[in-house]
């Protein structure tokens, strides 16, 4: 158990907000050792991102900064100052991954571009990840998470039936290309293992939310049809998604016509009813299947219908708040949760990595790091 697969990398993050870090925590939940270097006096933009904020007066932290950083050392460098920027480039040098999400070009004006990274550290694998992409017409436009969402489309088939755009409740274009960023580095580091060589890797919001359109990014490529906003509702499946109960709302999803003849009985509905016979007809009767099934479904509560729905086979659950969530006795079960020491903060509960490795275990999870509190550690001198 060597407490991840990643455990004897080494990587130099230089990224702020979320689409960077996001990428250097899927790595360090994997074991690597991060280095997240950070700009004097104010660090990370997040890290002033609140409310809410955690903390007693005058020590507080960002508890957005804290979801995304644990298990990070942090140094504190200014880029402007010669003798600091060579410790940058000693660091990139006995390194193995840089992961930079700077504006482009930013890079290249500090004397860190591709070449000469490469040049000091032919090994190294160097992920940088952009708004929208490197060159072409838009590759110079700064990247921010709710830009993309609507830029990629996602914005435009997202919310209410007939409702405006609407954009998801987490900024899942910032987690997505740190994602896939992370899986990028992962590739071309068992590639080094072949070639002895680093390479670039690039991720960008804009393409990392047109990477996972999916079924609707083919419905309108290959099928000429344009997206709109389903709601609750899933485009191609009836009856899927979320309905009201007696107190609270229920998903079910029934995916198959075995499931529809499961379900169908339950909800009072003939499941060889000529409007309701196949996926098909469901889906093209969609709004008169719902007004069948919803009497039904108003007359129990949550708890009777997953009793209900559980004993036949029906694939379904229940609609729950947060605090429920992280409640969950299954959440619970899977150490979803990672409890850390903080050094201000005393000990915190984190949302912890889904990944689990059979052999290379499980790294144990470590605190967000307070602003330079590595300095030393790193370099031999006191924190800033």
């Amino acid at each position: 158990m060597s407490g991840g697969p990643l455990s004897s990398i080494t990587v130099v993050d230089l990224t702020r907000a979320l689409a960077g870090p996001y990428a250097t925590l899927m790595l360090a939940d994997a074991g690597a050792s991060v280095i997240k270097v950070e700009r004097p006096e104010k660090g990370d933009d997040t890290r002033g991102w609140g409310p809410p904020f955690v903390g007693e007066p005058g020590a507080e932290e960002s508890t957005y900064f804290l979801s995304v950083n644990r298990s990070k050392k942090s140094v504190v460098l200014d880029f402007k100052d010669e003798s600091d920027l060579e410790k940058l480039k000693e660091l990139i040098r006995n390194s193995d991954v840089l992961v930079e999400n700077f504006r482009p070009g930013v890079m290249e004006r500090m004397g860190l571009g591709w070449e000469e990274l490469e040049e000091m550290n032919p090994r190294l694998v160097y992920l940088s990840i952009t708004g929208f992409g490197e060159g072409g017409p838009d590759g110079h436009r700064p990247g921010f998470d709710q830009i993309a969402q609507g830029e990629g489309g996602l914005m435009s088939f997202t919310g209410p039936v007939g409702g405006p755009p609407t954009k998801v409740g987490v900024p899942i274009a910032d987690m997505l290309s740190g994602m896939f960023g992370a899986f990028g580095v992962a590739a071309a580091l068992a590639e080094r293992e072949k070639s002895g060589r680093g390479q670039k890797v690039t991720s960008s919001l804009l393409g990392s939310i047109v990477g996972i359109h999916a079924f609707q990014g083919t419905r309108w490529l290959l099928a000429g049809e344009v997206p709109e906003p389903e709601g609750n509702r899933h485009p191609t499946i009836a009856p899927y998604g979320a309905y009201e109960c007696a107190d609270g709302e229920i998903n079910i999803a029934v995916g198959s016509e075995g499931l529809w003849h499961r379900f169908a009985p339950l909800a009072n509905i003939d499941p060889d009813d000529e409007r309701f016979s196949d996926n098909i007809k469901r889906r093209a009767n969609v709004t008169d299947l719902e007004a069948e099934i919803t009497p039904a479904l108003k007359s129990a509560t949550v708890d009777e219908w997953m009793e209900r729905l559980g004993e036949a086979g029906v694939p379904a659950g229940r609609v729950k708040t947060l605090d429920e969530v992280y409640e969950s006795p299954q959440v619970e079960h899977l150490g979803l949760i990672d409890a850390v020491d903080h050094s201000t903060l005393g000990q915190i509960r984190l949302p912890g990595s889904p990944v689990r490795y059979g052999r290379s275990g499980k790294r144990a999870p470590e605190p967000p790091p307070t602003l330079g509190e590595h300095n030393e550690e790193v370099f031999g001198e006191p924190g800033d």
